[in-house]
């Protein structure tokens, strides 16, 4: 009598083989009982992939407590403040709403594909950016530039926060400290327009054509309160990049306040930190609908609307139109950061990660569309206080975020809580993303050693890295800070994500297989990705990825901040920058392939390619079909008892172009599954008209 037969399904197994692991036992070729697989277990899968009765948390690594928690989390990660101070700049000035056409187009040609492929590859493997690379080794080094480019993002990042904070903070009073010009820090070019109501109109009685005169030169001259208030009183600039003065210890304040709140939001990892989107990642959204009403109310808001939003069809057939688009969804979405992957790398393995990408990239864009009318609602009321055409008050970047639009809230009543509720707002969409490239650096730490002891430190990991990010972002809270913060926000993550998101593409689609993959992805939701996925993923993506790289060259300007233009040598420390994160792709594929063995070249090149042994499903219980280990008879049934060895049973090393050594490893397994009478899950298409060697 042949005793019934169980498939591996262990929880809270990673990757990686460990002594005293539940995957050494089998590797070992002892059987290990679980529950059981069939045919009818995959017929009872609901729509999402989710068995009814599953439990799918790693209980080493954790998962998140509820999928919303994830798509708030990743929500969080993609709204951020370039969906505020960017995108409506980006729109007005490239059409208008003609612009939302090549912005929609390269959201579903581009945005939606790559979103999709960085969260299925991370929930697939359940790995970081680092332990994902086991589908092709040679290529991990594309991971540790995705660390790299997160370690600049995630110290610049935390310091536009801290002024965030800093400006919440000096909102607490009746009178917001950018109003007048009666402060110490003001110079005799400073003019308010609550003070001098003569500048604010454009026209004015012909009797009093000297006034107006007078009156127009002044405008032409004046700064505002609030333009003084940013560069005298918060940052104290410098005159030169290099020139860094004091470290100004309310910014160093604030800063060390940014890192203490990141740090006890994340201390617990995802644990904590999926409790705390919650509010950091929907409150943005009241905060926004607050404004949008309180701004669509004010006199001369059309104007601004309108501004924003009236079509140019002729600019449509702009190049740089197009390349605008393409090169905002892929930086709004926060591709190529390692971010993406980190957090689908907790997901539950049959969670539908498709359906996730969709919703998420939608809403980022939508969020984008929706704060540009916050946005342009005030500016217009300023300009028709001002008298002047929208264009001459809309700026961009931080120029929006703490001078343009907080002297527009000086004309509003009760203006501070309008600033208090507007930088708030700021903070919660800067910690989200914040809150994500912190996970990205932790996980990828964690993930790499793996071992026990790292796993139950981690909260110290997470103190060491906020600790680090403190320190590194010190000089950017001196006099020459916000030199060096625009240095990196237009370096370190311009060229390099570009080029490390093209690279991930070739890796997987032609050196990992297309084929290959889709399969994998079967096999986690229960149906292939879409034929118009696998076609952008193998060439209409990186095509528009590579043309993003051609358009920042070609569009290539010397950086500047007002009037001040960087010396060579500081944009020859940008582009070093920009090439320390690419540098890292080259550097470990050389040392990967030194360490691989191979009688010749192309033999070494080929097995440096191949995915290592461990990659695949994390947890035993999801490893099908190919990746389905063999189970040895048990002596009891009569039958001759086979060591399993790992190198034929446990992965098939598959590529793009080993369908024949897929095919042995699928003949072997199925010979084993036919000797312990199981039936074989779906997606072992292999198996079927082979004979069974029980008896």
């Amino acid at each position: 009598m042949i005793s019934q037969p169980l498939h591996t399904g262990v929880e809270g197994t990673s990757h990686s083989l460990h002594p005293a692991e539940p995957g050494e036992a089998w590797a070992q070729g002892e059987a290990i009982p679980t529950r059981d697989i069939t045919h009818e277990a995959y017929e009872d899968e609901s729509e999402n992939g989710f068995m009814p009765d599953e439990k799918d948390h790693s209980l080493q690594r954790g998962n998140w407590g509820n999928q919303i928690e994830f798509v708030l989390t990743s929500v969080g990660y993609a709204v951020g403040l370039g969906n505020v101070w960017r995108f409506p700049y980006l729109c007005y000035r490239n059409g208008g709403g003609a612009f939302l056409v090549p912005y929609f187009v390269m959201l579903i040609f581009c945005g939606i594909p790559l979103f999709f492929m960085e969260l299925s590859f991370g929930q697939f493997a359940s790995q970081g950016c680092l332990g994902v690379w086991r589908i092709s080794p040679m290529f991990k080094g594309v991971g540790y530039g995705m660390m790299v480019v997160s370690t600049y993002i995630g110290i610049y990042y935390n310091v536009v926060v801290c002024i965030a904070f800093y400006y919440f903070f000096s909102s607490l009073t009746s009178v917001l400290p950018w109003t007048y010009c009666d402060n110490p820090w003001n110079t005799p070019n400073c003019v308010s327009i609550l003070e001098n109501p003569n500048i604010t109109k454009s026209t004015q009685p012909s009797a009093m054509l000297g006034n107006v005169s007078q009156a127009l030169n002044q405008t032409l001259q004046r700064t505002s309160p609030s333009e003084e208030y940013w560069s005298f009183c918060v940052l104290n600039l410098s005159d030169d990049v290099g020139n860094f003065g004091e470290v100004q210890v309310h910014l160093l304040s604030c800063l060390l306040v940014s890192w203490v709140v990141v740090f006890f939001c994340l201390m617990q990892g995802i644990r904590s930190s999926g409790k705390v989107v919650y509010f950091t990642a929907t409150f943005p959204y009241v905060v926004l609908t607050i404004l949008f009403f309180r701004g669509v109310t004010l006199e001369g808001a059309s104007t601004g609307i309108k501004y924003y939003l009236t079509p140019q069809w002729d600019k449509i057939l702009e190049a740089k139109v197009w390349g605008d688009a393409a090169s905002q969804i892929f930086y709004s979405l926060g591709c190529a950061w390692g971010g993406l992957i980190t957090m689908a790398s907790y997901n539950r393995f049959h969670n539908n990660c498709y359906r996730d990408s969709v919703v998420i990239s939608v809403t980022n864009c939508v969020t984008s569309v929706y704060a540009g009318f916050v946005i342009f609602s005030v500016l217009g009321s300023m300009a028709n206080h001002l008298g002047e055409d929208v264009s001459q008050v809309a700026e961009h970047g931080p120029g929006l975020a703490f001078v343009a639009y907080p002297e527009a809230l000086t004309l509003l009543p009760i203006a501070p809580l309008w600033s208090l509720l507007f930088f708030f707002m700021l903070i919660l969409m800067g910690l989200g993303t914040q809150f994500c490239l912190l996970e990205t650096l932790v996980t990828a730490i964690v993930d790499e050693v793996g071992n026990e002891w790292i796993l139950q430190k981690k909260t110290y990991v997470t103190l060491g890295v906020a600790v680090a990010g403190f320190l590194l972002g010190i000089p950017l809270t001196s006099q020459a800070g916000i030199y060096w913060l625009l240095l990196m926000d237009n370096y370190a993550a311009s060229y390099s994500l570009v080029i490390i998101s093209c690279i991930m593409c070739v890796s997987i689609m032609y050196i990992y297989g297309h084929q290959n993959y889709s399969e994998d992805i079967q096999m986690m939701l229960g149906f292939p990705p879409p034929c118009f996925f696998q076609i952008c993923w193998r060439f209409i993506s990186p095509t528009i990825i590579f043309l993003i790289l051609i358009f920042l060259v070609i569009q290539y300007q010397p950086i500047t901040y007002n009037q001040y233009r960087y010396p060579s040598w500081a944009e020859a420390i940008g582009f070093l920058m920009a090439l320390s994160s690419v540098i890292c792709i080259p550097f470990y594929a050389l040392f990967h392939f030194r360490r691989t063995d191979g009688d010749t070249l192309l033999q070494r090149l080929k097995n440096s390619t191949k995915p290592s042994r461990d990659w695949g499903p994390a947890l035993l219980k999801h490893r099908t079909g190919r990746y389905a280990p063999t189970i040895p008879p048990s002596p009891e049934d009569g039958l001759e008892f086979q060591p399993l060895h790992l190198d034929k049973a446990q992965i098939p090393m598959v590529g793009s172009n080993d369908s024949s050594r897929l095919q042995d490893s699928q003949m072997n397994t199925c010979m084993s599954l036919g000797s312990s009478e199981v039936p074989a899950p779906p997606s072992s298409t292999g198996c079927q008209g082979l004979p069974s060697r029980g008896p």
